[in-house]
């Protein structure tokens, strides 16, 4: 599945193999949760929100540490992926790691056309008209350029599996 080096410095000093960005409500029981089981078979170290966070711990700083923390993202995009701030602020974490550190990203499709996530149209544009009634317009244009960016990069389109 992922191609990981196996004799790397840089590998040395990251805690995760992988940082798993997905829409818990849309995949988490399903697909998701087959990904990171097998991701782990493979003994390859991924984080996911759930089990890694200690009691008390603030999820966002958490969660940015463990994207500066991995090797590369899989982004697990679904039909209502654009629609959560919390993974479009992911989504902008992961692409500054690809802009400044070379870090990989894997998207993965599930019953989403990666054209609506590039044009954003369809639930992504409707999702984005709300973003920009409760966000500040800086904020939500680094979001759309996150989303396109990652749209752009050639992934796995799964539909109905």
């Amino acid at each position: 599945m992922l191609s990981l080096p196996s004799t790397s410095s840089s590998i040395s000093r990251r805690k995760y193999d992988v940082f798993l960005s997905f829409r818990g409500e849309d995949t988490r029981k399903n697909f998701t949760d087959h990904l990171y089981d097998a991701l782990k078979r493979s003994r390859i170290i991924t984080f996911r929100d759930d089990p890694k966070l200690e009691a008390g711990e603030e999820i966002a700083p958490e969660l940015f540490k463990a994207i500066q923390q991995s090797w590369c993202s899989v982004i697990v995009f679904s039909e209502s992926y654009a629609s959560s701030g919390w993974c479009l602020d992911e989504l902008s974490a992961i692409v500054k790691q690809k802009k400044d550190k070379g870090y990989k990203v894997f998207p993965v499709f599930y019953d989403v056309d990666p054209s609506d996530l590039r044009k954003q149209k369809g639930k992504v544009e409707e999702a984005f008209v709300e973003h920009e009634k409760r966000y500040d317009e800086d904020k939500v244009q680094r979001w759309r350029n996150a989303l396109t960016q990652v749209a752009n990069i050639k992934g796995w389109h799964l539909n109905h599996r």
